[in-house]
């Protein structure tokens, strides 16, 4: 995940060398006579980093727009807060000096996509954002649990230790 605009710079300059060297590539292998499927197999790994290089950089892109993917039950909720962020134009600088601690705090805390952050400090978060998280309740019907298996009863009869 791209965290700020240095590394969204970098790595939209990365998507367009990548793309050149592909090209580079593609041309260089048909000109030594690589066949369509040996270019194939070539090309299907480095078109894979490329795309999921360009994913990241439209991804920050949509995030700079404030758009943002619904999470459930509280998974991702650290990707939305670096989100947000982002969505605010804030730096981890910024956003330090707002919750009054340390850059590398920030930046330890994004680093780990917030990582068990407690409701308090997400709050805290959230305020210095200056978002308001919204949230909606669904209850879904309890599914009937099996019963536990019970341990087979012990058949031997009771008596003193060490009974021979």
């Amino acid at each position: 995940m791209i965290r700020t605009e240095s590394e969204y710079q970098q790595a939209a300059a990365r998507v367009d060398a990548e793309r050149a060297r592909l090209a580079a590539h593609l041309k260089a292998w048909k000109k030594q006579g690589f066949t369509a499927q040996q270019v194939a197999k070539l090309r299907e790994p480095l078109e894979a980093f490329h795309m999921q290089l360009a994913e990241e950089v439209a991804s920050y892109e949509r995030l700079k727009r404030g758009q943002f993917d619904e999470f459930e039950n509280l998974h991702g909720l650290g990707q939305i807060l670096i989100g947000l962020r982002i969505a605010r134009s804030m730096t981890q600088r910024d956003l330090a000096r707002r919750l009054e601690v340390n850059e590398t705090a920030v930046s330890r805390d994004e680093r780990n996509e917030y990582h068990g952050i407690t409701v308090d400090r997400a709050k805290k978060v959230l305020d210095a954002l200056g978002v308001r998280l919204v949230t909606r309740v669904e209850v879904e019907p309890i599914q009937a649990s099996p019963r536990p298996r019970r341990k087979p009863t012990d058949t031997k009869k009771p008596g003193p230790k060490n009974a021979r």
